[in-house]
């Protein structure tokens, strides 16, 4: 059985201060958008590993951007935003099914630095030289879609929007904000404007960039107070910022912190491994099993071992 903790809602009405992506549409210059707020997902997900501030919040972000993106496709399986690395943080994931299970993970190794040294340039003090990936899978009958691009810039923000510039598909421009309120809980937030190609002539593809440029002006002026208040209602912060141009939103969809692991799939895992390997991991004749995403143990003793083997 999966620990998947239920959803409040997957459309209409969400409660206040939960986790919820909410679309969006500026009348105007007709660009689509996502606002994206993470409360208790997010302060679950990082809660259930002792990270370092400075990597809890990096896996904050990963996991906001996760949630922006995804939402920005449509697809029936799970979306991943992968980062590998050379620095401290050796690897970090973040996924998001299309009913809005949210989970991720970092692997950590070295010496991290703090938040304070880490705050200017997370990237390079803590990932280093790597790449970011992005991939949907939707199963084994269907083609897996992947990009990736070199980590680029300071800011994890940094590197997806020169993925932005890369692709002939996909244009958009993304604020995010992540932080602890002043009951130590983590929350995280995220704007996310997302242009279609421009196919007109020349001259209203010129009107159209002046749109762009000045939708992404009044997005950045959101501050991070605004983008992690969660008494803000996202319809107001929308009308905040673009109510000139005409806002119109839709129905918001739910997220929920949710693993996809199972004492099934974990004995699966061990049954997959030589028989010999298993006898390595045994200590005090058990073996344990550990999800990376929710630090749940799973625990086998010889007979289940030898069963399994069976």
């Amino acid at each position: 059985m999966s620990r998947v903790t239920a959803f409040p809602g997957q459309q209409g009405q969400l409660p206040p201060g939960g986790d919820l992506v909410q679309p969006f549409q500026i009348e105007g210059p007709g660009l689509r958008g996502r606002l994206v707020q993470l409360g208790p997902a997010v302060d679950t997900i990082l809660t259930r590993h002792d990270y370092p501030p400075a990597v809890a919040g990096l896996l904050a972000e990963a996991l906001t951007l996760a949630a922006a993106l995804s939402a920005a496709l449509k697809y029936d399986g799970v979306f991943t935003l992968q980062i590998k690395g050379s620095g401290p943080v050796k690897m970090l994931v973040a996924d998001v099914t299309s009913a809005g299970a949210l989970r991720g993970y970092a692997e950590v190794e070295g010496v991290v630095p703090s938040p304070r040294e880490a705050k200017d340039a997370p990237v390079k003090h803590l990932v280093g030289e790597g790449y970011l990936a992005f991939t949907v899978d939707q199963g084994t009958h269907t083609e897996r879609y992947q990009g990736i691009v070199e980590l680029t810039g300071d800011t994890l923000v940094d590197s997806v929007h020169h993925y932005f510039r890369q692709s002939e598909q996909f244009s958009a421009a993304v604020r995010l904000a992540t932080g602890r309120g002043e009951d130590g809980a983590w929350r995280s937030g995220a704007l996310m404007l997302q242009r279609l190609p421009d196919k007109e002539r020349i001259v209203v593809r010129e009107e159209r960039d002046e749109d762009w440029r000045r939708a992404v002006i009044l997005m950045t002026s959101a501050s991070d107070a605004e983008l992690l208040d969660p008494e803000l209602d996202p319809r107001e912060l929308l009308y905040r910022l673009f109510h000139e141009d005409g806002v119109r939103v839709f129905e918001p969809h739910g997220l929920a912190f949710g693993c996809r692991c199972s004492r099934e799939r974990a004995a699966r895992i061990l049954a997959s491994l030589p028989r010999a390997e298993v006898a390595e991991l045994t200590v005090d004749r058990t073996v344990t099993v550990t999800c990376q995403f929710c630090n749940t143990t799973e625990t086998f003793d010889e007979e289940q071992i030898d069963a399994l083997f069976e």
